[in-house]
């Protein structure tokens, strides 16, 4: 068959292919970034749905707009107040997860062979969408401060093909893989930068809401005044993934592009759950939620980052989050992590090799590991076996 060159860009991916080892419940899974099935409101959600077929029955099954449900929309934009961020319903609109976000982005900013700035290691789910548009990368180091603005500004300085840079990608909040936060410091002087270059920043935030501890740090859309940050949030952490819902913040006019990209791909995002989602919101039933999530995921961090401490050998290095889902570790010289994953597997635990997070063929001393969803007592035990593994490859 005579497949679009873009296929050759396409690779499966690694955490997907890892959800299916999920299920096998003899694993203890680190892998997949899988919110704690602990953290659905089941009973609220069967109370919601039961309304929303009352009082909505035949709107919400039906097809809706493009952009979104309005009154979600409206929703969504008032609640952004509170992060800073100035918005009106035409400024937002709602996707099939954040996943759908990024591709739609992708869709309107790159061409074959133009350059993202991403940082290394980054979202696999991101450079998926990016790839699968053929762009090329430019890497960014990270520290615990998050992306090094300054290296950032450096190569771009001295780039022969500047005008292909097409996005800046970051992912400010308890990034993932990386865990670590971006100090204001850093966010105020990348806005500086893509203000400079006239290159937008795309700015994923899934884990604003779920800080454990330190000081919030306001979004980089907050500070925007040029139109220059595209902000994409989902409610896979704070409501459910199942329900598939993102949404995108831009400017009017290029939200109006990405809608007219998004018609051509799926018409129009779940109505159903767009109605979930809002009454949600405005019952209050995802802000008593939500610090419950808090306290939960707290625990497991707490857990998982005082086994690290009490297993691992010396020479291992990880990063302390104050917040999201992840945590990232570098073992020392000589240890590829994927290599090591089958022996994992084989002792019943599984994470994900650091590779796959890299553009660049680097993080094969690392790996990423989700705390949210398996049990405190997993916890400890998966890290146990894992920290086995590494002394004894040590030896």
């Amino acid at each position: 068959m005579r497949l679009a060159k873009r296929t050759e860009e396409m690779k499966a991916s690694e955490i997907r292919e890892l959800l299916k080892l999920a299920g096998n419940r003899e694993i203890i899974s680190f892998g997949g970034g899988l919110p704690s099935p602990d953290s659905f409101p089941i009973e609220e959600i069967d109370k919601i749905c039961t309304n929303v077929l009352k009082e909505y029955g035949t709107s919400a099954l039906q097809y809706g707009v493009t952009e979104g449900l309005t009154e979600l929309r409206v929703t969504l934009a008032e609640r952004m107040k509170k992060f800073g961020i100035n918005c009106e319903r035409e400024n937002v609109i709602v996707t099939n997860g954040a996943q759908e976000a990024l591709d739609l982005v992708s869709k309107i900013f790159i061409d074959p062979g133009d350059f993202v700035a991403v940082e290394l290691p980054s979202y696999l789910g991101g450079i998926s969408s990016f790839r699968n548009y053929q762009s090329r990368f430019l890497t960014v180091d990270l520290d615990s401060d998050g992306m090094k603005t300054h290296e950032l500004e450096s190569k771009l300085k001295a780039m022969k093909e500047r005008e292909k840079v097409k996005l800046i990608y970051t992912i400010p909040n308890f990034h993932n893989p990386a865990g670590v936060t971006m100090t204001l410091e850093r966010r105020k002087h990348l806005l500086e930068i893509a203000e400079k270059y006239d290159i937008p920043i795309l700015e994923d935030d899934p884990y604003v809401e779920l800080r454990y501890s330190g000081e919030d740090v306001p979004s980089i859309k907050s500070m925007d005044r040029n139109g220059l940050v595209i902000y994409v949030s989902t409610f896979s952490k704070i409501f459910a993934p199942g329900i598939r819902l993102g949404w995108i913040i831009a400017e009017k006019e290029l939200a109006r592009k990405i809608t007219i990209a998004k018609q051509g791909t799926d018409l129009c995002t779940n109505i159903f759950c767009q109605y979930l989602a809002n009454e949600y919101i405005k019952s209050g039933t995802m802000d008593r939620q939500i610090p419950k999530i808090r306290k939960m995921y707290k625990r497991k961090r707490d857990k998982m980052l005082s086994s690290l401490k009490k297993y691992f050998p010396e020479g291992c290095k990880w990063s302390r989050p104050d917040g999201g889902m992840f945590i990232w570790v570098t073992l020392p010289e000589g240890i590829d992590t994927e290599e090591l994953f089958k022996e994992a597997i084989n002792e019943k635990v599984c994470y994900i090799h650091g590779g796959a997070f890299c553009v660049d063929d680097s993080g094969h001393r690392s790996m990423r590991l989700n705390f949210s969803n398996a049990d405190e007592d997993k916890i400890e035990e998966g890290v146990k076996r894992l920290g086995n593994l590494i002394k004894k490859k040590m030896c």
